[in-house]
């Protein structure tokens, strides 16, 4: 993926180190700055590939380490993408 930004009108976005292979977007909301948009699925895969780690050991790792962190409002969003497919094909 590309890391072309330029659209945002120069605003900082908050990036997760090593991780770029695993953003899928930028999301918005009314009012608030846009913030980068991480799929968790992908994200663990990475974390077992450069890591040599378990499924299990990456997915603990993540949640506590990655997804329990809060560096303030420009954190990003970290997406469970299987999650929201299977909300969505219930619809």
């Amino acid at each position: 993926m590309e890391d072309n930004f330029d659209d945002l009108d120069d605003q900082e976005l908050l990036t997760a180190d090593g991780f770029d292979a695993a953003i899928i977007g930028v999301g918005y909301r009314c009012g608030q700055a846009p913030l980068v948009v991480y799929s968790v699925e992908k994200a663990i895969s990475i974390l077992q590939e450069d890591m040599n780690m378990s499924f299990q050991d990456a997915s603990e790792y993540f949640s506590f380490n990655i997804e329990g962190a809060w560096v303030g409002p420009s954190t990003p969003i970290w997406v469970y993408e299987s999650e929201a497919n299977e909300l969505l094909s219930r619809h």
